[in-house]
């Protein structure tokens, strides 16, 4: 193999670790579960014992049925009110990332109000709700960063109902499942491109058991963000090639909601012009109209419309920027908002974003420094 060619391949070492967590499907019941019972939902107590798990305040066990349709083999955990969940797992890498994947749907009919879930680590705090809309399944899954740990560490990861001001009654409490933990170690440039991560191949893993995507969350920081390297402006999807149409690889990024998007910034030489490659085109989900995303690499801004039929096609798109400092930003948003004809908000996918400079990419410098060197040698 050329060193080149292994530098390029030898980029990222990521995998989902379903062994992380203990009893992660909740499909090993809790103990003094009633045989043959018809009831949905059975109340844990202090007689109880759920594999893997402690628990606090109301937290019900969950069995799917017809008003309650669950994901995996149909088993979940509610969290009701003051209601909590915590697990403690122990990393088992040296300085490894953890993302973390899960699905979130709610019990109940004609709540007033949906309560929100807490997810928290040593090294992280995020705030989930079922977005409507947002997908053709009764339930969605979200990922969230949990932190940066090293070999043997023990981490607590917590889950808990988040308060509303409403009557309890009234309040749909968020059910928890199929929760899956990936790790994955530094990701750094590849050979022929300044940005890490610009096919958006580095991100949480996909549930076998949804076909929706997973919705990536607000996250200001590219460093604890589930999309890594890219911070996360508004609500975004993540999508597969298995259930979308994705221009490059295996996942791209669809934005679904208006003012949302991703951004990133690399290290670059100021004042010299770069080149900023990407694919922009729709999911292949029925999501159909001009398509306004605007994109902006350093002080460099342009508006691009891109008409969608819905059926998966995708173009390519460049522009040309100086760079006014040596930490350039790069940002794509989505100007408009779509549904398609099921009224599930869509909207425009990017993917396979490539900088490299004017004279063509990173590599080539290489090459060529390489090849002078080699000639004086001779000489």
């Amino acid at each position: 193999m050329k060193p080149q060619t292994f530098f390029s391949v030898f980029l990222f070492l990521g995998f989902a670790s379903a062994g992380i967590l203990q009893n992660p499907d909740f499909e090993s019941p809790p103990t003094n579960l009633p045989e043959n019972s018809t009831d949905p939902f059975f109340l844990l107590n202090e007689n109880t014992t759920l594999p893997g798990w402690t628990f606090q305040g109301t937290v019900q066990y969950v069995k799917a049925s017809k008003s309650t349709p669950l994901p995996g083999n149909g088993h979940a955990v509610q969290l009701g009110q003051d209601g909590k969940i915590n697990q403690t797992f122990i990393a088992n890498g040296d300085n490894l990332n953890y993302i973390l994947t899960f699905t979130l749907t709610y019990g109940g009919q004609d709540c007033l109000v949906d309560a929100g879930l807490v997810v928290s680590a040593p090294d992280s705090h995020g705030v989930f709700a079922f977005k409507q809309n947002y997908g053709k399944e009764k339930w969605q899954s979200f990922a969230h960063y949990l932190g940066i740990w090293g070999e043997d560490q023990p981490i607590n990861i917590v889950f808990e109902s988040q308060a509303v001001e409403s009557d309890v009654n009234s309040t749909c409490w968020p059910i928890v499942d199929s929760l899956l933990i990936k790790t994955f170690g530094t990701l750094v440039q590849g050979h022929d491109n300044l940005l890490a991560n610009g096919g958006f191949e580095d991100g949480p893993h996909f549930l076998s058991n949804s076909s929706d995507g997973i919705l990536l969350e607000p996250a200001p920081s590219p460093i604890q963000s589930p999309l890594s390297q890219f911070s996360i402006i508004g609500t975004v999807k993540y999508i597969d090639s298995k259930h979308f149409s994705v221009p490059q690889g295996n996942a791209a990024i669809e934005i679904v909601s208006v003012s949302s998007g991703i951004q990133t910034a690399t290290k670059v030489i100021e004042g010299s012009t770069y080149s900023l490659t990407f694919t922009l085109g729709d999911a292949n989900d029925g999501c159909k109209g001009d398509f306004i995303i605007g994109v902006q690499a350093g002080s460099v801004a342009q508006n691009i419309t891109l008409h969608s039929a819905g059926t998966g096609s995708s173009k390519k798109f460049s522009l040309t920027f100086k760079a006014d400092s040596g930490a350039t930003p790069i940002t794509f948003l989505s100007l408009t908002s779509h549904q398609n004809r099921d009224g599930i908000f869509c909207g425009p996918v990017v993917d396979d974003v490539v900088l490299s400079d004017s004279s063509g990419s990173k590599s080539s410098e290489v090459k060529w420094i390489f090849l002078i060197f080699l000639l004086l040698a001779i000489l």
